[in-house]
């Protein structure tokens, strides 16, 4: 296996330039490979407030225990505001695109990942490719898809069940009312999606698992096909809820919720992803 990270915009301009020497970075997790492998790409929650390494290395380990490559995305969180953590995630997948053959990777399967915020954020790319604050110098349009989407306890709606604290740092406490409705993605799907695989817990009081919810029921009358799990506990932000990722909280062990990760794995399997 070959890892290694890579600047996000080198060559181009980031225009989450703060002066503050962040860049958006991602790291790769090769497998040694003579025929192109699928691809995963994940996106870390936190709010907004920062990329969470418990929903990083290991996940991309354990993809790549299955025949995957992984990526992780350090994507620009507060105080930079939307759409950059949208460019940062196009220009990822961009990159993953025009670096397919180099990386032996299929540019056909690949799976976008993301918990909590960072399920936001890999919607909202892929829902919002075509507007024009998703469009930047470094970002090919025609490589901004994916072939899955995998959704874990993500933030999907502004409205009744809203985590506040999630779209204050992506927004700014001056929210613009607009903005808000539309990045309240349970009324933005539409038929282009990909097949979504989509978790949650019953008890999580952060992200309320209405957010799932409403999301499932939108995907449902968009005809996107979906396979959805709730467990009937567990707090926010499980992760792979394993003592690896639990970063010595017991609270974040739960083997029942851990079966998601074989579950999605089975899913990609039936969806002829993995060879």
């Amino acid at each position: 296996m070959r890892t290694f990270t890579v600047d996000l915009w080198e060559g181009w301009q980031y225009r989450g330039n703060l002066g503050d020497g962040f860049r958006p970075s991602m790291d790769a997790y090769l497998l040694k490979s003579e025929t192109p492998r699928p691809a995963a790409l994940i996106l870390p929650g936190s709010g907004y407030l920062r990329c969470s390494p418990r929903e990083a290395e290991t996940l991309a380990v354990r993809f790549n225990a299955e025949g995957f490559h992984a990526f992780i995305l350090w994507y620009s969180c507060e105080p930079r505001r939307h759409p950059v953590p949208i460019l940062d995630c196009a220009r990822a997948l961009t990159l993953i695109r025009e670096l397919s053959t180099e990386w032996t990777l299929n540019s056909g399967r690949i799976v976008l990942m993301g918990f909590s915020a960072g399920g936001h954020l890999a919607l909202s790319t892929l829902l919002f490719a075509s507007r024009d604050f998703a469009a930047s110098p470094g970002i090919n349009p025609l490589c901004t898809s994916a072939q899955a989407l995998v959704l874990c306890y993500p933030v999907i709606t502004s409205g009744e069940f809203a985590n506040r604290a999630s779209f204050n740092r992506l927004l700014g406490e001056e929210l613009d009312p607009d903005l808000l409705t539309l990045l309240s993605l349970e009324n933005q799907i539409s038929g282009n999606l990909p097949p979504v695989f989509l978790w949650h817990t019953y008890t999580d009081q952060s992200v309320p698992v209405e957010n799932s919810l409403l999301l499932a029921g939108a995907l449902r009358r968009a005809g996107i096909p979906l396979e959805m799990h709730i467990f009937p506990e567990g707090k926010h932000g499980m992760s792979l809820a394993i003592a690896e990722t639990s970063a010595g909280d017991s609270g974040f062990i739960n083997p029942h919720v851990a079966q998601w990760f074989p579950l999605c794995v089975n899913w990609l399997k039936l969806r002829r992803w993995k060879e």
